[in-house]
């Protein structure tokens, strides 16, 4: 690994940012503090938001999923609790003055960003401990900034799909209190649940053309990595638990790795190798150096601005007119299956919806408990546990069909009709072969309709009796 002597190249800008940040300033109490006020530039890309080019979504959305069970997926969704009509998109953007309050996450780990001088985020969030004397209405964990491209990401969201996204607010306010927990255990910032809103707005069925499934978006060989099963019968990628506790592990492997939120997330977009790469080949430090290269692909350039912007919007809902809608969360209990059962089955001794079950066990593609698997923990709603357990005995065994099995198609040359043919090695010539076989060279290119004296090793050459 190539690592920067600290003393080499430092940007001017960071040495004069780290200047001031020494300096105290003091204002007394009696002093009239005059409001920051917008630029007459931001003023006018308010005044005109049509001269803002709308972000392309480039992220898991529902209609760039691929669903493997649109059937499924549609019960489901009317299984949800419905989202209130959304109220007249509104355009306007807080100013950053009143948006903007970080809280770095405490805690020091050796990671790559350790190795070199400190990077851009890591001095916004030093510079946000610096100046949160006073606590405003929004506080955020994780760096977060109003940029130009934040600001078109909230226009996506607050009026080209505002309804969508109303959607993903309630699916997710669904999942809130269970992934809170998950990611208090492992010492995340709450705010990164915000990352699923642009992974997939949380929803268990949802499938890539990059073949990624889940709220959490993993591929299949990440899933496997961080304890996942992925097979024929169960894709625990779309447990709203167990995936969120692969991805809250991940996040905090990249976070080690990279020492600042913003390269964590690229990473977990892009891939930890690429972002890497792009750190050493550009010498740069931070997720905004390697923004301004060709080193990583759009998307990854777009995916941390979208994420700052639906972090805005969803600690913010009332500014942008999005309801706040009571939502039953996600609880269930468990009870250990010994055997295949079909969900029908359980809902014809049990009573318990159908639909339900299917919501509580989305990781089962075939509705039904798998084969093989000795104690498989099924999940019911709360307090139907003691129920099922004496009921369970009741349902039939479910019998699945055979899994198709992949047939590997070889196209193998017929074998000529007359004669034998032979197999030219390496070394071999027209000559050799016509002499091995006793015939004439004349023959055996016109045999095989060759035109030149020259043969490759492992064609075949009709050989006449």
């Amino acid at each position: 690994m190539h690592v920067r002597a600290s003393g080499f190249g430092v940007p001017p800008f960071r040495l004069l940012f780290t200047c001031l940040l020494s300096f105290s300033w003091t204002v007394p109490a009696s002093a009239e503090t005059p409001i920051p006020m917008p630029s007459e530039s931001a003023l006018a890309s308010e005044a005109a938001p049509q001269e803002v080019v709308q972000p392309t979504a480039l992220e898991p959305e529902p209609d760039i999923l691929l669903e493997e069970d649109d059937h499924a997926a549609a019960e489901i969704e009317a299984a949800e609790v419905p989202a209130a009509v959304a109220s007249e998109p509104s355009t306007e953007v807080p100013p950053a003055e009143a948006l903007l309050q970080l809280k770095p996450l405490s805690g020091t780990t050796a990671r790559f960003a350790d190795l070199l001088t400190p990077p851009a985020e890591v001095l916004q969030e030093a510079a946000a401990e610096q100046g949160s004397e006073t606590e405003q209405a929004s506080e955020y964990n994780v760096p977060i900034v109003l940029d130009p491209s934040v600001q078109g990401h909230i226009r996506f969201f607050n009026v080209s799909i505002r309804n969508r996204f109303e959607q993903w607010l309630i699916r997710l306010s669904h999942y809130r209190p269970l992934v809170d927990s998950i990611f208090s255990e492992f010492q995340l910032p709450s705010d990164l649940i915000y990352l699923s809103l642009v992974e997939s707005g949380f929803n268990p069925h949802a499938y890539s053309r990059a073949r990624a499934a889940g709220p959490w978006q993993f591929m299949k060989g990440t899933a496997k990595v961080y304890g996942l099963r992925v097979d024929s019968y169960v894709d625990e990628r779309r447990d709203p638990v167990k995936s969120t506790v692969a991805a809250a592990r991940y996040l905090r492997d990249l976070y080690d790795l990279f020492g600042t939120w913003p390269l964590a997330m690229a990473a977990y977009n892009a891939g930890e190798g690429k972002v890497m790469r792009a750190l050493h080949t550009a010498q740069a430090e931070s997720f905004s150096d390697i923004a301004k290269t060709r080193l990583i692909r759009r998307e990854t350039k777009e995916y941390v601005p979208r994420f700052m912007a639906a972090t805005i919007i969803a600690k913010n809902p009332d500014r942008y007119g999005f309801p706040q809608n009571d939502v039953r969360p996600h609880q269930f209990e468990e009870v250990i299956v010994r055997r295949p059962i079909h969900f029908k089955a359980i809902a014809n001794v049990t009573g318990i919806s159908y639909q339900e079950l299917k919501v509580l066990n989305p990781e089962l593609r075939r509705d039904a408990t798998p084969p093989n698997d000795p104690e498989y923990h099924l999940k019911v709603p709360v307090g139907t546990r003691e129920k099922v357990e004496q009921l369970l005995e009741r349902a039939p065994t479910h019998k699945f069909p055979p899994l198709p099995v992949p047939v590997k198609i070889r196209h193998v040359k017929p074998e000529p009709e007359t004669g034998h043919w032979y197999r030219v090695r390496v070394g071999d010539s027209l000559e050799k072969i016509a002499k091995r076989f006793n015939i004439s060279v004349k023959t055996l290119k016109s045999n095989n309709h060759l035109t030149g004296p020259t043969i490759k090793a492992g064609s075949r050459l009709v050989i006449t009796n």
